[in-house]
C-alpha cells in the first residue's frame, strides 16, 4: 500500500531524490528564490530588509489557498518545474477545504465538496510524477465544522446554517483528497495531526483513521505553532503507536495514554509515563512497534525555538497564545534527516515572518495589547515579529549569511 514511510529519515531524503536518480543534491528541500519572504524583501529597507532577505535563503513552504483549478495547476507546476530542475524537493501547501479555520483569522476555502475536489485534481495535476511534500490542509482535522469528540463535545466550529453532515463532509473531502494525491507515484502527503498542546493522541489518531490515513504518508505536526521539538517529536510517537494500536490492534482510541494522562502537560519530566503506558499497551495487544511500517510525522519547526508562549497570569480573558506571541525565536532549520524513525522531516511550514492576523487577547482591539501595536493581516510580512524570531533563534541563525 502506498504511503507507509521508511525507517529511517535518511532513506525518506533519499527516496525524494530528484526522479532522475541523481543523488549529490538529494533530499535538499527546495529554496524558491521568488518565494513570499523574497517578495516581501523587495519591499523593505533597512534591518527589515535584511531579515527578510536572511529568512529568503532559508527552504519554507509554498502555500495555496485558492483559485480556479486552471490556475492552481499552473502555480503549482511552476514551483515543481523550478524545484525539480535545482534538484530539490518542494513543500506544498493545500489549503482550500470549505469552512476552512471555521471563517476566523485565515476564512476561505472552495464553496462545496465538488469544487474542492476539481482543485485538489488540478494540484495534483501540477505535481505529476514529480516529487513532492504534500501537506493537506492545516487545520483540516484539528478545526472541523459541527464535530463531536471522542466523548461526544460538540466542538466550537459551528457555521450557521449547517449540522453535524458538515463534519462528515469534511472527511469525504479529505478522503477524496487523499485518493487523488496518494495516487501520485512521488508525492508524499501528510494530513493534520494537530499538535501536542491540542488533541490527546487518540483524538488526534481517530480523525486521521478516519480521513484515511492508511493511503497517505503520515501526519504533520505544529503547524503555525510554537511547541518545542522536546514535547512535539515524543507526540508524533503516541500518535503513531496510537494509530497501530487502533488500526492493528482493535484498541478504542480512547484508550490511548496522552500528554494529559497519565502525563502532566506542565511538567515535560513526567512525559516518561505516557512512553511506559503506551509499551503496556503494545505488549497487552501481542504487538511490536514497527518504526518502519508505522505512520511518520513531519514537524513545522519555523518559530518553536523557544517553545510556546506563556502569558502573564490573568492578564487576558482569552491570550491567544497562538497569535503572534512575543519573544519566540526560529526553530531547526529545514531537513529530512532528522534523526527519529517516526518524524521524516523537520520543515518551516509556517513561513516565519508572515502574521497570524490581529491579535486582540481578548480586549476587543484594535492592537494587539501585548504588543502595542496593530499587527498585519494573517499572511502579510510582520518585521517585528520576524527580527524576534532571528533575535531568539534556537539553534541561533548566524546573520551573516
Amino acid at each position: 500500500m502506498k504511503g507507509f514511510a521508511l525507517g529511517t529519515a535518511l532513506s525518506f531524503a533519499a527516496l525524494c531524490a530528484p526522479a532522475s536518480g541523481e543523488t549529490p543534491r538529494s533530499g535538499r528541500i527546495f529554496v524558491d528564490p521568488d518565494s513570499t519572504t523574497s517578495q516581501a524583501a523587495a519591499r523593505l529597507e533597512g534591518q527589515s530588509r535584511h531579515d527578510a532577505l536572511l529568512l529568503s535563503r532559508i527552504a519554507s513552504a509554498s502555500w495555496f489557498a485558492g483559485g480556479t483549478p486552471d490556475l492552481v495547476e499552473a502555480k503549482v507546476r511552476d514551483i515543481v518545474d523550478r524545484a525539480t530542475a535545482a534538484g530539490q524537493v518542494p513543500v506544498l501547501v493545500a489549503y482550500n477545504i470549505p469552512f476552512r479555520d471555521c471563517a476566523l483569522y485565515s476564512a476561505g476555502g472552495a464553496s462545496d465538496s465538488a469544487a474542492y475536489l476539481a482543485w485538489v485534481k488540478s494540484f495534483a495535476a501540477g505535481i505529476g510524477k514529480r516529487h513532492a511534500i504534500v501537506i493537506l490542509e492545516p487545520d483540516g482535522l484539528g478545526i472541523i465544522p459541527w464535530h463531536r469528540t471522542l466523548d461526544e463535545t460538540v466542538e466550537h466550529c459551528r457555521p450557521a446554517g449547517q449540522d453535524s453532515r458538515a463534519a462528515d463532509a469534511r472527511y469525504e473531502q479529505l478522503r477524496g483528497a487523499v485518493a487523488i494525491l496518494a495516487a501520485l507515484p512521488n508525492a508524499r502527503v501528510y494530513l493534520d495531526g494537530t499538535g501536542s498542546s491540542w488533541l490527546a493522541p487518540g483524538e488526534a489518531a481517530n480523525r486521521l483513521v478516519k480521513a484515511d490515513v492508511a493511503r497517505a504518508t503520515g501526519f504533520f505536526l505544529n503547524v503555525s505553532n510554537f511547541e518545542s521539538d522536546a514535547r512535539v517529536i515524543p507526540y508524533a510517537r503516541w500518535v503513531s503507536d496510537c494509530i497501530a494500536l487502533v488500526t492493528r490492534g482493535g484498541l478504542d482510541a480512547r484508550a490511548c495514554p496522552s500528554q494529559y494522562a497519565p502525563a502532566d502537560f506542565k511538567d515535560h519530566t513526567t512525559w516518561g509515563a505516557t512512553d511506559a503506558a503506551f509499551d503496556r499497551l503494545f505488549e497487552k495487544a501481542g504487538l511490536k512497534r514497527d518504526p518502519a511500517s508505522q505512520k511518520h510525522a513531519v514537524i513545522d519547526t519555523s518559530r518553536n525555538g523557544r517553545g510556546s508562549w506563556h502569558p502573564p497570569v490573568g492578564k487576558y480573558s482569552d491570550a491567544e497564545v497562538w497569535c503572534n506571541p512575543p519573544n519566540r525565536g526560529l526553530g531547526r532549520q529545514p531537513t529530512l534527516e532528522t534523526g527519529s524513525p517516526y518524524v521524516d522531516a523537520l520543515l518551516w511550514i509556517k513561513i516565519p515572518g508572515e502574521s497570524d492576523g490581529q491579535c486582540h487577547r481578548g480586549r476587543g482591539g484594535p492592537a494587539d495589547p501585548e504588543r502595542g501595536l496593530i499587527a498585519p493581516s494573517a499572511g502579510s510580512w510582520f518585521p517585528e515579529q520576524a527580527r524576534e524570531l532571528i533575535e531568539f533563534a534556537n539553534p541561533p541563525i548566524s546573520q551573516d549569511r
